[in-house]
């Protein structure tokens, strides 16, 4: 891939750091970037593993943060000059149920998930419409096409970029530059660990949703062992990345194609019955 420039956000773990490998060994010059650059010691071993540590530059970005933004801008136009991909995947999952999520929850949710793709988007849109090409990959989740309690801060952000994306991906088609979906199921990463704290009010003994909680957390951890690896979606995206012409949305992982379906395809009363007898809620 001669000079080809791929920005992927959030890559300390998860998605974000495989795809940065994967990326890497098909060619691409990597710009890797995470908050916390100091949590860049696992992205940097599988980097010396796989003996691409030139086509990865990590770099600090804060896509919550305005200046931090402006900043990390300004150095890929002087350093670089171009975007060919960028792969919007900074996020965590908030969860908790409606009455016990405070609004300061919500705003900071929707800041990274939501607002934080929005900036990083716009700041290098120019760039990829004067070069008249580019791919925009925008990580979104199952979760953006069928909600669940207990998961509304998550699934409220992961619906607000699947329609913002549509929208997106009309204004930019007559000028070359491709925006994708990516909507994975259920995978092996810790999207759950920095929102998790959220969920904490509604286990606790005085909430009128302790049960309810703690049969979706019995829900989750049950099916965790069928977990996909996150390797899998990091190749989806390095292939969507290379393609010519891709599709707008990419569903991917056990059983999300069919959910999706079925969702889409039966009454809105039965579909909340077959969820709810899932979780043991009578």
């Amino acid at each position: 891939m001669d000079n080809k420039t791929a920005i992927v956000t959030g890559t300390s773990s998860g998605f974000g750091l495989s795809t940065s490998v994967e990326l890497a060994r098909m060619g691409f010059t990597v710009i890797a970037a995470m908050r916390n650059c100091n949590k860049s010691s696992e992205l940097l071993l599988q980097a010396r593993k796989h003996r691409i540590e030139s086509n990865i530059i990590i770099h600090e970005l804060d896509v919550t943060n305005g200046e931090s933004i402006k900043a990390f801008q300004t150095w890929i136009n002087e350093e670089f000059g171009r975007v060919d991909v960028l792969i919007n995947n900074a996020g965590y999952a908030g969860a908790g149920f409606v009455e016990e999520v405070s609004m300061e929850e919500y705003r900071k949710q929707f800041e990274t998930n939501v607002f934080g793709v929005f900036a990083v988007t716009k700041a290098f849109l120019p760039l990829m419409r004067m070069q008249k090409q580019g791919c925009i990959i925008n990580i979104s989740s199952i979760s953006g096409k069928v909600a669940f309690p207990g998961l509304s801060p998550y699934v409220a952000s992961k619906h607000a970029i699947e329609g913002w994306s549509e929208s997106l991906r009309l204004e930019m088609l007559p000028f070359g530059v491709k925006v994708v979906l990516i909507e994975p199921g259920s995978y092996k990463t810790n999207i759950w660990s920095t929102g998790k704290q959220v969920a904490e009010e509604s286990l606790q003994s005085h909430s009128p949703y302790q049960d309810y909680m703690q049969s979706i957390e019995k829900y989750i951890a049950d099916g965790e062992n069928s977990f996909g690896d996150p390797e899998d979606v990091a190749k989806k995206i390095a292939e969507i990345a290379t393609m010519e012409n891709p599709e707008i949305r990419y569903p991917i992982g056990r059983g999300v194609k069919a959910t999706i379906f079925l969702k889409n395809l039966l009454p809105g009363r039965l579909w909340e019955k077959i969820i709810l007898s899932k979780l043991f809620v009578k």
